[in-house]
């Protein structure tokens, strides 16, 4: 018997709603934040989680697995997407993403902290190299997102010299000041939907719900 599409629902949509009411709250903030292309690739991950639990992880589940270990298999499927999130984010390249800002407000404060770090410092276009940071990256501008990357170019990087670069970037940054977005509002607006719906289906269908929990617990 499926799962309940009530339930399917707030599974689906209850870690997205989250994942866009957090980036638009970021995108109003008066001030940029950085994060790592990790952090930002983990978080992406957990969003679509549920998405993978009524999706792949529900049509593809191991019935001898269901069989023996019951609603336990639900923890061994989670432990084992979490493990894959984790591979692939321990195996990205170098990557910072700055939130809440453009290229233009960027790009100074990019070029003092650089100085700062790496007296060698050599631009090139949108590429930028610190040969005694080990740091070679482009610079990726997404205006309408109001976010701008720096994506590592090349594979000889040094991870440390990224730490470094994300600490003294985060430092500047503190004193930057930025505009509030459309984007921002945009998001937040649509993940207090996708969470207002989720309430509302709760609410509405609150045994369908329960149903949906239990079956999947206790197949």
């Amino acid at each position: 018997m499926p799962i309940p599409d009530a339930w399917h629902l707030c599974v689906a949509f209850g870690p997205l709603g989250i994942y866009f009411l957090l980036l638009g709250l970021l995108n109003l903030s008066r001030r940029p934040f950085i994060t790592t292309g990790a952090r930002d690739a983990a978080a992406l991950g957990v969003a679509v989680a549920g998405f993978v639990v009524i999706g792949p992880m529900e049509l593809f589940m191991p019935l001898s697995a269901l069989d023996r270990f019951g609603g336990y298999v639900w923890l061994l499927l989670l432990t084992f997407y979490a493990l894959c999130l984790s591979l692939t984010v321990l195996t990205m390249r170098p990557r910072l993403v700055i939130y809440n800002t453009d290229l233009d407000s960027l790009r100074p404060i990019l070029s003092h902290v650089a100085a700062s770090l790496d007296s060698e410092v050599r631009w090139a276009g949108d590429s930028l190299v610190m040969p005694r940071m080990g740091v070679r990256l482009n610079i990726e501008a997404h205006p309408a997102a109001r976010n701008v990357q720096l994506v590592s170019a090349g594979m000889r990087q040094d991870y440390l010299g990224w730490r470094q670069l994300e600490f003294a970037l985060a430092e500047s940054l503190r004193e930057a000041p930025a505009g509030r977005s459309y984007y921002g509002a945009t998001l937040a607006m649509l993940g207090v939907l996708m969470l207002g719906c989720i309430a509302w289906w709760m609410a509405s269908s609150p045994s369908e719900v329960a149903q949906g929990l239990d079956q999947m617990l206790h197949p």
